[in-house]
């Protein structure tokens, strides 16, 4: 299901808003119990101080990192009922922080990096259950999971609201399934419950042998917290919260169930067991089986789905370059970008034929996730001095999470050489091409010459009744980056004076602002000689895509119904008919001139982003416009100019 912004869903406490709230939020936390036990026990021989201390582990890491920090307190940090890493970064740059930039690009390149690894592992855990049948002990799931992943993108394209509609009933079936199984191991062996006491899960990081370490496969258990507050627009946070309850009781009845199973089996070795499948009676084995796979492909699904809003979400702040935004279905707020949508499924592939088996995939998961939490944690912390919290509790939540992130880092850290070097480095790729894109443009805009308009609308007054000069278009659309609407960049008037002398009877110049407000949309007009030079000003949240054909029709729509502007052609023939005047736009592309002598690594960072730029979309089509009416100039960026040339001219005889 696509992200939809806060409206399309009643954020009040309903039946049918906690069962969306299953369908789309949970789905990536609510399968850990798939591997988590199982990467806890690895191949040693069960033990009973390792299954204790872990699932005291499990528990306690769910109720301090999920419910208290995700749930209770960063579910506050909205933007207008969105949440995510970005709309919380748009709530805290107003503290004029530069540095935040960092924690919230390095925070979104690690949420998109595990979105490679998170269907990989999620399908394979639960399609290698078949090898729970005798007959199918040496299936290579391999082939299996690679087809269910290429439908899963496949299916992109046509949206997801008919199948979305599923997406609640089977979580509920889901979680109701891992309580049910939970309570048939717990009735033989309620023991178990004493890992509820914290003192198990120090024994197991303090006393037990390379028993911290296990920390990497514990924190596998709150994975899915940082996208539930990615999904916060869907369904508000009363919803997640109430429905929250019901999921965190079905999880932890699981996990101790899966447990008690273990703890009857002290001694014996799993070998490659899953202890999910376990617990299950055998009749039930393909049911369960099956509902697994539905309910990884749902958590799969809210994560690819939260990859393109968090996508489109970066092209709206700058950090990435423009890609090509569908709209599948009309659901407001659903996305579709293709470029993400198969460059995630190639990495998907790859991430499935290098690991093969998901007890290997492990190692490459969590890595970037927790590095993800601890970045969430600086900017919490930020909007929480914001919001006037009260200091101790500020601190308090400084100290607490800075320990138990810093710790499940370190823990990590463990699996770097066994492939959590892989989504590292895909998160690195990432972030480099945000803080590259970023930047490029901060250097690009540094050189961008403005002047006042009110200079040259008299040339323009004049420009616009000169007969002499081919009529350009009736109406001339000029795309304008100046924030201030008394100013227009010098190459604006260069080209409709100077490159091409341009007639038109309407001058437009349009600016696009876009607020830290998600979904705005509003547009101001302010016309500087009357049906001659005109300029609107749309003002649009960062989730709005800008379609700015669509729009700068609707505005002129709305000027003409008020009589403040007349857009029949002014040609005689034309005119008398009551023919509407044709609209042309002009969008400039600027190019680096090769008459630049920049600092070394400028001149990198604007080389990275001229070869990114030519890969992704034009301006033209990333502001939605007509390609048929749009021309495109050329001009040289000429930045830092290189001292004056000294040529001496010589007279020969």
């Amino acid at each position: 299901m696509g992200n939809s912004n806060g409206h399309h869903y009643s954020h009040k406490i309903s039946a049918a808003g906690l069962l969306v709230t299953l369908g789309i939020i949970f789905g990536d936390i609510g399968t850990s119990p798939l591997y988590v036990l199982k990467a806890i026990v690895g191949d040693n021989p069960i033990d009973s101080t390792v299954v204790l201390g872990g699932i005291s582990c499990i528990f306690w890491t769910l109720t301090l990192q999920t419910t208290l920090k995700y749930v209770m307190l960063t579910l506050n940090a909205d933007n207008k009922g969105e949440g995510g890493i970005f709309s919380l970064y748009t709530l805290v740059k107003k503290t004029k922080i530069k540095w935040l930039l960092f924690p919230a690009v390095i925070g979104g390149s690690a949420i998109l990096a595990e979105g490679i690894i998170t269907p990989p592992i999620s399908v394979s855990s639960a399609i290698e259950g078949l090898r729970m049948v005798d007959s199918l002990k040496h299936l290579h799931t391999v082939p299996i999971v690679i087809v269910i992943i290429v439908l899963l993108f496949g299916i992109q394209q046509f949206g997801t609201k008919s199948i979305g509609k599923l997406f609640g009933p089977v979580m509920l079936l889901w979680f109701l399934m891992l309580a049910v199984l939970g309570v048939s191991q717990l009735a033989g062996n309620w023991g178990v419950l004493k890992a509820l006491n914290p003192m198990y899960g120090y024994d197991l990081l303090v006393k037990h042998p390379g028993g911290f370490w296990l920390l990497g496969a514990v924190f596998l258990c709150t994975t899915g917290a940082e996208a539930l507050y990615s999904d916060l627009g869907h369904c508000g946070k009363e919803n997640i919260r109430i429905s929250w309850t019901f999921v965190k009781t079905s999880l932890v009845l699981n996990y101790f169930g899966q447990g008690a199973w273990l703890i009857n089996h002290q001694g014996e070795e799993l070998n490659g067991a899953s202890p999910f499948y376990t617990i299950m009676p055998e009749w039930f084995l393909p049911i369960g089986i099956g509902l697994a796979t539905v309910a990884t492909i749902v958590a799969s699904q809210a994560l690819i789905s939260g990859s393109f809003t968090l996508i489109n979400e970066a092209i709206r702040l700058n950090f990435w370059p423009k890609a090509k935004i569908k709209y599948p279905s009309e659901l407001k707020g659903q996305l579709y970008i293709p470029a993400i949508n198969w460059l995630l499924c190639a990495g998907c592939i790859v991430v499935v034929l290098y690991f093969e088996e998901s007890s290997k995939m492990e190692a490459a998961y969590g890595l970037t996730i927790i590095l993800g939490m601890l970045m969430s944690s600086r900017l919490l912390v930020y909007f929480m001095k914001i919001k006037r919290f009260w200091a101790p509790l500020v601190w308090g939540f400084i100290f607490t999470y800075l320990f138990i992130e810093l710790s499940f880092l370190v823990a990590q850290l463990d699996k770097f050489t066994k492939g959590g070097w892989i989504s590292l480095f895909i998160a690195s790729v990432l972030t480099s091409v945000m803080l590259i894109w970023y930047y490029a443009r901060k250097i690009r805009n540094r050189y961008v010459e403005f002047v006042k308009l009110v200079d040259y609308l008299p040339v323009l007054e004049d420009l616009s009744r000169d007969l002499a000069i081919p009529k350009y278009a009736t109406h001339l659309v000029y795309l304008t980056s100046a924030n201030n609407r008394e100013e227009i960049e010098s190459k604006i008037i260069y080209s409709i004076m100077q490159k091409q002398p341009k007639r038109a009877d309407i001058y437009w110049f349009v600016h696009v602002d876009v607020v830290d407000e998600p979904y705005r949309m509003e547009y101001s007009v302010c016309e500087f000689i009357h049906d001659d030079v005109i300029r609107i000003d749309f003002r649009l949240g960062f989730r709005v895509a800008p379609r700015i054909n669509l729009m700068f029709r609707k505005v002129v729509e709305d000027l003409v119904k008020n009589k403040e502007v007349d857009i029949t052609s002014r040609y005689a023939s034309l005119n008398k008919n009551n023919i509407i005047g044709d609209f042309r736009f002009i969008v400039i592309e600027k190019f680096l001139s090769y008459e630049n002598e920049l600092p070394i690594h400028e001149k990198l960072i604007l080389d990275i982003y001229t070869f990114l730029k030519h890969m992704s979309l034009s301006e033209a089509k990333a502001f939605g416009l007509d390609t048929s009416s749009v021309t495109t100039e050329m001009v040289p960026l000429i930045l830092a100019p290189p001292k004056d040339v000294s040529l001496k001219r010589i007279d020969e005889k």
